[in-house]
């Protein structure tokens, strides 16, 4: 049995009908745990039985864990292709102590990383009378609706993210912060980490530079949602079973 390889075209993942067809590489790696991680050409023409998509039209047609082993990959494809040389001399990098890379000239180091942002779901109320805070980014497909988000600040907390976002795009202000849990996004190199949190004071006031809408919605006049496979999503149907449970 041939070894696992994964390939994408730009940001398009080949799925293949059979086996991984044999290609010249612009760029390959190994993933720490094994797979051999291929990129090829753009112009590269589409072999006989492979379909080449984006992550998340591919997401529905893998299983779950086929594709976080895909975005891993694609997220280590993205770091060494930028990181073939010093942002200090320009010479090229070797590799490094553990998965980094450094500089023959020079001795920089430098270290695979990731963006980090929070995502937050916002409860108020209970029993039938409970309501979540979601908004929609101009963004997101026509209709759909998540919790808010937003990216760290250098030196910033995650718990400080989660409060200075809430105040600076739904004017809210939020207490009982809980951790729900974390997720590899690779759209191109991202961590969204997760939170739930009760309404506190304030009115809702979504900020027009990043958000066309916020509202209050109960269980029962839902909009759309995120895709299943997004945290914002899994947040919110743990919310709807808790309630259901209680």
């Amino acid at each position: 049995m041939g070894e696992t390889r994964i390939v994408f075209q730009g940001d398009r993942l080949w799925l293949p009908s059979g086996p991984v067809p044999e290609v010249e590489a612009e760029l390959s790696l190994r993933l720490p745990e094994g797979p051999l991680v291929l990129q090829v050409h753009p112009d590269h023409p589409l072999p006989a039985g492979v379909e080449a998509l984006g992550l998340r039209d591919a997401h529905a047609r893998m299983s779950e864990g086929d594709w976080q082993r895909a975005g891993r990959a694609y997220q280590w494809l993205e770091w060494t292709a930028g990181h073939r040389f010093c942002g200090g001399c320009a010479a090229a990098l070797e590799p490094g102590e553990g998965h980094g890379r450094r500089c023959p000239a020079c001795g920089r180091s430098v270290f695979p990383v990731h963006s980090t942002a929070i995502i937050v779901l916002i409860q108020r109320g209970g029993g039938r009378a409970r309501e979540w805070a979601l908004a929609r980014s101009p963004h997101f497909k026509p209709g759909v609706y998540s919790s808010v988000a937003g990216f760290t600040e250098p030196g910033e907390s995650l718990e400080a993210a989660v409060h200075r976002e809430v105040a600076e795009e739904l004017g809210l202000r939020i207490h009982r912060l809980r951790y729900f849990g974390s997720q590899p996004w690779p759209f191109p190199n991202g961590l969204m980490v997760g939170f739930r949190a009760e309404y506190l004071s304030g009115e809702l006031r979504p900020d027009p530079v990043e958000l066309e809408d916020a509202r209050w919605f109960t269980e029962g006049d839902l909009p759309l949602l995120p895709s299943p496979m997004s945290i914002a999503r899994k947040m919110i149907d743990a919310a709807l079973a808790e309630r259901n449970d209680g």
